[in-house]
Parts: C-alpha cells; sequence; structure tokens
C-alpha cells in the first residue's frame, strides 16, 4: 500500500506468532496499553461509524491515546478544529501530519529549484497553523524522488537546504518535521534509516529528526533494533506495519512484541503511529486488530 493510497483511504526482529481471535466481536475488555498507539481514522468504522467524533471515542474506549491523521492539511479548519478540540476531550495526543504541498510524489526538491523549495517552505507555514488547531508536535516530511540527471551528493546538499529552510518556519514554534524513508517504489529519494540519520546531523536542528517507519525500514534494510539503536538519538518518532501486508502486529513476521519491549526500555513515551491496514474486514477483524495490540503490548 503506498502512502498517498493511504492517505487517500483515511481521508476518506522477525518470528511468526499466532494470535487467537476475538469471538465476542461487540467489545473487547479495557486495556490500559503501556506504549501511545494512535489509530487512523477509518480504522473502526465498521464498530464506531463514519462520524469522525464518535470514531475518536472508540479510540479512548479501548485504550488509544493517540491520534494519526495524513491527509489532516487537507480537511477544513471547521473539521480540523473540532477534531482538536475532541482529542482534548478525551485526553489524546495529536501524532503526525503529512505536510504535502503537491511535490511529495515526484522529483521536487532533490533538483534544489526554487519553486519546490518555495511550496514546501510554504507548506511548513500553513502546518505551523495546522498544528495549532490539532495540538501537533510532530509532522512528517517526504523529500520526493530521485534527480537522477544530478550526483547523488548533489541532490543530498539540495534537500538539506530545503529542509534547514522549513527547520527554521517550525522551530520556533518547537514542531518538528520527521523525516521517513520509504520503501513503496524505487524512485523515492529517502530510503534508508543511515541516510535520514546523515541529513538530520547535517541539518542541524531540533526541528528536524526521524520517523522510523518500522514496515518501511523492515523492507528495505532489516536489522530493525541495532539500526534503531545507531540511529536513536535522531530518532523523533515511530510507525508500525507488519511484514509482508503492512497490516497490525501478529499478522506477518515481525516480532513486534519485542521490538515494542526494545523501544519502551529505551525510555521512548511518545506516539506509535498505527499506519496500517486491518487484516480481516469488518467488526470482527476490528476487534482482533484491538486484541493484536494488547497482546504485542504485555511485554
Amino acid at each position: 500500500m503506498e502512502r498517498r493510497n493511504f492517505i487517500k483511504n483515511t481521508i476518506a526482529g522477525t518470528v511468526a506468532v499466532t494470535m487467537p481471535t476475538v469471538k465476542d466481536t461487540e467489545s473487547v475488555p479495557p486495556f490500559d496499553f503501556k506504549m501511545n498507539y494512535a489509530p487512523h481514522f477509518g480504522m473502526f468504522e465498521n464498530s464506531a461509524g463514519k462520524d469522525l467524533v464518535d470514531q475518536l471515542k472508540f479510540m479512548a474506549d479501548n485504550g488509544f491515546r493517540g491520534l494519526e491523521d495524513n491527509g489532516m492539511l487537507a480537511r477544513t479548519s471547521e473539521v480540523q478544529n473540532k477534531i482538536g478540540e475532541t482529542l482534548v476531550k478525551l485526553g489524546m495526543t495529536m501524532g503526525v501530519f503529512v505536510i504535502e504541498g503537491g511535490d511529495n510524489w515526484k522529483i521536487s526538491l532533490t533538483t534544489g529549484k526554487k519553486e519546490f523549495v518555495d511550496r514546501f517552505v510554504d507548506t511548513c507555514k500553513k502546518s505551523v497553523e495546522l498544528a495549532k488547531r490539532v495540538n501537533a508536535k510532530w509532522m512528517t516530511v517526504v523529500p520526493g524522488y530521485f534527480e537522477r540527471t544530478l550526483p547523488l551528493d548533489i541532490q543530498t546538499a539540495n534537500v538539506i537546504e530545503a529542509l534547514r529552510r522549513g527547520a527554521d518556519v517550525l522551530a520556533p514554534h518547537n514542531l518538528i518535521m520527521v523525516l521517513e524513508p520509504l520503501s513503496d517504489n524505487p524512485d523515492l529519494f529517502l530510503r534508508h534509516a543511515p541516510q535520514t540519520y546523515l541529513i538530520c546531523k547535517a541539518v542541524n536542528s531540533p526541528a528536524c529528526k526521524i520517523l522510523y517507519d518500522i514496515y518501511h525500514m523492515q523492507r528495505n534494510e532489516g536489522h530493525l533494533i541495532p539500526t534503531i539503536e545507531k540511529c536513536w538519538d535522531e530518532i523523533a518518532y515511530f510507525q508500525i506495519g507488519d511484514n509482508p501486508g503492512r497490516k497490525e502486529p501478529t499478522s506477518g513476521e515481525i516480532n513486534y512484541k519485542n521490538i515494542f519491549k526494545y523501544i519502551y526500555q529505551k525510555g521512548y513515551r511518545g506516539v506509535m503511529g498505527m499506519e496500517h491496514g486491518n487484516a480481516k474486514p469488518g467488526k470482527e477483524g476490528e476487534m482482533d486488530l484491538i486484541k493484536a495490540y494488547q497482546w504485542s503490548d504485555t511485554f
């Protein structure tokens, strides 16, 4: 599932494990999660209905304390305000939304061209206003595709310079852009955690850190825990998805219980974004997803 398709849908260690299915699809007993897992809208639509506030209440009732909404920037200010107010009432944390000015899925920041840099900076400014409405702290940045007519080091320098300008917009507001290396296609410039680590070090701003998406990094490079350890001081955010299939933990090969334990013992208490689909359809699939997180959180 490509990131852009995931956004579209939401606006509308390695081991095999066996999970018990949920017999009663009406409810799952309340659970006090150790970590702050953040669902997306639509993930519990069969159980909670289509209304966004009702979905947030369902998340909170089932122990989830965060929300991710990649496409938040495209929502109306009225809807953004309503989401922000509801999150406060429920004691929930806003996770990432995507800084998307239309250039994430094409050749853009790697070129160094003024038009792309200016649009990126302008979108960062709009994101500051959105962050105020929904009490957000982190926002995802995707620097676009390779410009294969330029040497790689020149592309990297161009991206660093653009990100420095974006960081200058965000830093005074204590906001953080989190750079996400992706596995969706080979044209994406940012693909590996060490590459992203180097760029963050070069930008040298508290407003520019790594979003370590465990699903994408399992696909691109593996060695999850050793790589997280090496990049730890630049990681500000995590996202979840099992592989293959990009569904909830226990649906694939990744030993999420072990990874969650490691991240928790390192002292991370931030948002863990649930950027994945449901392994099964309907209410039963939604209840099984909740049970999967409960099981994975018992470390």
